[in-house]
């Protein structure tokens, strides 16, 4: 039926503006139109077609305004179209042409840093990435000098301070140098670690500068003696290392005779501080020599005052720190096992012992006697007891007043009696003092010997008053009384 319905309206359907997606609904409307009546066709039907026309008309123009933008888009994409497509070819065509160089730039890439191969490159890649991944680590080796530069400054600033302070700030300084140490010998290869190093030892040299000096003050105490010199140890164990050759070792270490060397610069800074009685003392030996001018050689010269002063401060002060540098160096260096029976000998008995003794292990190594130096503590008592003597020497003659002279000789046998006790009695060399060819000391001798007399005849005497002498014949008691001075006795 709607074939036949079409074939009819065929020629008012074609002359109007129908176009082909629209045959669809007209066949569906045709065959619609048998099911209906001739009376609904004439009277509902018009009026059903207007009302879904108008229906039809308000949805279009609700959707129109609700979606302008959109269709106003796909118009214009559709006009652009046309252009658009052929770029599209060219573009595809132009990318599978490109396929063929990819693939070989590709295949080139992964034979070049392929893990396999050797490459400049990735090794320098990987050192970055772990260079990255332990910079706080680096950044904490960095620091360890500038640590170590603040800990010895501020144990340098607080060093008056003889507090828990001063020794906990050397010792956080020590650990420091000694993890540098320890990642030196971890990496040896290492740049960084290198340079880190570098500016620890300089660090290090600065904190031995401060030690040195701290043995070289005023007043040091044994525990401060050891305590530096522990620190020194750790500094530079070289110094305290003895020679490879057990039987070269008698020679001592580095270290005991630096010590010795800043204690006697402290003494001499010490003796140093008289220089103004020094000064009048000097002005006593010009006027004495003017004197003995114009006498023709005759000695005229009573005065000596000043002199008097010097020597005595001077010996005082000898006295005192003699005893205190030897006496700190023996309670800080043991003694060696090999020479406990010598060291205990006082006076020259002692000293021809430890030189007897010298000489036979020279002679048993039959080595070059030059090639092992004698220990510090051997030759250091005969330097500090040629400073006396050689003081003595010039100043002495100045004092003409026999009692004065007497009182600075005891004086100086007490020295010798405190030094004594420790095994540097130097009482027997004193009375080579007068062996000069100077003639205005030449009763010096017979005095030292008399002095001599008087102090051993008091040291009897007060042996008889205590009643120590148990022990026989021998002498060894008085001999040790001898030694020592009566303020010790």
């Amino acid at each position: 039926m709607a074939d036949h319905l079409n074939e009819l309206l065929s020629p008012y359907i074609a002359s109007s503006d129908v176009r082909p997606h629209q045959d669809a609904t007209m066949i569906q409307y045709l065959n619609r139109l048998p099911t209906l009546s001739l009376k609904a066709l004439q009277t509902t039907e018009r009026q059903s077609l207007t009302q879904s026309a108008h229906s039809t008309l308000l949805s279009l123009q609700a959707l129109s305004n609700r979606s302008h933008k959109a269709f106003i888009t796909s118009a214009d994409n559709l006009a652009s179209l046309q252009s658009f497509l052929p770029r599209l070819i060219c573009q595809a065509q132009d990318l599978r042409k490109g396929i063929p160089k990819l693939d070989e730039k590709a295949v080139q890439f992964s034979s070049k840093y392929s893990r396999a191969a050797e490459n400049a490159t990735i090794d320098q890649r990987k050192k970055v990435m772990r260079l990255s991944r332990n910079v706080d680590r680096i950044s904490d080796i960095l620091e360890l000098p500038t640590l170590l530069a603040t800990a010895v400054s501020s144990a340098a600033a607080n060093s008056g301070n003889a507090g828990a302070s001063f020794s906990t700030t050397y010792s956080a300084a020590l650990d420091l140098y000694a993890h540098i140490k320890r990642l030196q010998t971890l990496y040896p290869d290492s740049p960084l670690v290198k340079d880190v190093a570098i500016q620890a030892k300089e660090a290090m040299r600065e904190m031995a500068s401060n030690l040195i000096g701290a043995l070289r003050a005023q007043n040091l105490r044994l525990a401060a003696a050891m305590r530096t010199v522990g620190w020194f140890r750790r500094i530079s164990p070289e110094l305290d290392a003895l020679h490879d050759d057990a039987e070269a070792s008698a020679g001592g270490s580095a270290l005991d005779a630096l010590f010795l060397v800043c204690r006697l610069a402290n003494l001499v800074s010490t003796l140093e501080a008289l220089d103004p009685l020094k000064e009048l003392a000097d002005q006593e030996i010009q006027r004495r020599a003017q004197s003995l001018d114009q006498e023709s050689g005759h000695n005229s010269w009573a005065a000596g005052h000043q002199t008097e002063k010097y020597l005595k401060r001077y010996i005082e002060i000898f006295r005192e720190q003699s005893f205190a540098i030897v006496s700190l160096y023996k309670n800080i260096f043991a003694p060696e096992q090999s020479e406990p029976e010598t060291a205990a000998v006082p006076g020259v008995r002692g000293i021809g012992a430890r030189l007897k003794t010298t000489q036979s292990s020279h002679a048993e190594r039959r080595h070059d006697p030059f090639q092992c130096l004698p220990p510090a503590l051997a030759t250091f008592p005969t330097h500090l007891v040629q400073l006396l003597t050689d003081t003595l020497r010039m100043y002495l003659p100045n004092i003409q007043d026999k009692t004065a002279r007497e009182s600075l000789l005891t004086q100086v046998l007490y020295c010798a009696a405190s030094l004594g006790r420790l095994g540097g009695d130097f009482s027997m060399v004193l009375s080579e003092l007068a062996d000069t060819d100077n003639e205005e000391i030449e009763g010096l001798h017979y005095e030292w010997e008399e002095i001599m007399r008087k102090h051993r005849a008091l040291a009897g005497r007060l042996e008889q008053l205590t009643g120590t002498n148990s022990t026989g014949p021998t002498g060894s008691s008085k001999s040790t009384l001898q030694s020592t001075p009566p303020a010790a006795a």
